[in-house]
């Protein structure tokens, strides 16, 4: 696989899912042996939302001493329960404010620039206008810790296979939330987390979307299709994707979000030259 169309974004390696054999502490490192200098996470803490300053610190030396930067971060979403996050999930509500200032403290002290907000499954007995309401208060919010670090906020579509309960199953849909917090807030960070591997999932033409969608990515994840694995092990043709992200102007990085096809993390990066690897 040429791969070379991809040089100039860089990578980043998803820790909660590459890596995961390994404890959570020895991922960052893990990842920096494997040529990644940028890493991303879940919300690392579980459904603790507010997690003690010694854990805090600890994940915080666990990247310092791997010399991995911490690119991008999610807000509270609870999906060690099996839950797609808490942005619009009115029980969650106080949970997900105090988590704001948690997770913009963490990202900021490690260097992260983007941070992700899942927006949550339909609740049952709760109509869908009050859970989007609340998640425009939530995202405002949301966007406004963003911006006081230096960071944007993503919003993302999962696939309906996986997540049947999670409203935004399109790309068109986490964009009309995008482009409602950015209306609401007037900052313009409020962008697009396009994953190719859901939104091949749910059917939609991938050169499609990065033309239609192209001014509103703020952040590109991974996984070939079918199987969630490493490119190269399903259908997608990541050379022509890479390639029309580049002529899209797309200029970020690339997230691995995927989980390795032998269960062994170290194993799955040969299709991506170690001179790749690093983030620009």
């Amino acid at each position: 696989m040429d791969v070379t169309a991809a040089a100039k974004h860089g990578f980043t390696v998803n820790l909660s899912i590459l890596f995961s054999e390994l404890p959570l502490l020895e991922r960052p490192a893990a990842a920096a042996a494997a040529g990644f200098t940028a890493a991303e996470l879940w919300w690392p803490f579980g459904t603790e939302h507010s997690p003690s300053r010694v854990e805090l610190d600890a994940l915080r030396k666990a990247f310092s001493d791997a010399g991995v930067r911490l690119a991008g971060l999610n807000f509270l979403d609870d999906l060690s329960q099996g839950v797609r996050g808490t942005v619009s999930v009115p029980s969650e509500k106080e949970r997900f404010r105090a988590n704001v200032p948690v997770a913009a403290e963490l990202a900021a002290s490690l260097g992260a620039t983007a941070l992700n907000a899942l927006y949550g499954n339909r609740v049952e007995g709760v109509e869908p206008a009050e859970q989007d309401a609340l998640a425009l208060e939530n995202l405002v919010i949301a966007a406004r810790a963003a911006h006081e670090i230096g960071a944007i906020l993503l919003l993302e579509a999962l696939n309906k296979a996986e997540s049947p309960d999670y409203p935004l199953v399109s790309a068109a849909a986490a964009v009309e939330v995008v482009d409602k917090v950015n209306a609401a807030t007037g900052l313009g960070n409020a962008k697009f987390l396009c994953d190719l591997y859901h939104l091949a999932k749910n059917g939609e033409d991938l050169a499609a979307v990065i033309d239609t969608y192209a001014d509103r990515i703020g952040h590109v994840q991974i996984a070939d299709n079918p199987g969630r694995n490493e490119p190269g092990t399903g259908e997608l043709d990541f050379e022509d994707l890479f390639a029309r992200l580049s002529a899209a102007g797309y200029s970020g990085s690339i997230g691995l979000e995927y989980r390795p096809s032998t269960g062994v993390s170290a194993d799955s990066f040969g299709w991506l030259p170690r001179e790749l690897r690093a983030a620009r």
